[in-house]
């Protein structure tokens, strides 16, 4: 019921097993642990494989419909 699609690797799993990255439209983008602020989403597994491969195919910007600030990478990396 509350499965989510890693945008990474595209397996399926539940959203509190995922890193939730939102934008909303009066803050910006932002790593959501809690669910809370509501936005355009997009979820990620908690590996380097699954991040590299969003950033490197652009499937973080596109889902989010907007361009990426360079330090979110980093960010999700070392562990936000």
């Amino acid at each position: 019921m509350a499965d989510r699609k890693c945008a990474g690797c595209g397996k399926i799993t539940d959203r509190k097993n995922l890193i939730k990255i939102t934008r909303d439209k009066h803050s910006g983008i932002f790593i959501n642990p809690d669910t809370k602020i509501f936005g355009r989403s997009v979820y990620l597994c908690y590996n380097n494989a699954c991040i590299e491969a969003a950033f490197k195919k652009n499937r973080i910007s596109k889902a989010l419909k907007t361009s990426l600030p360079e330090e979110l990478k980093g960010k999700l990396i070392n562990g936000f």
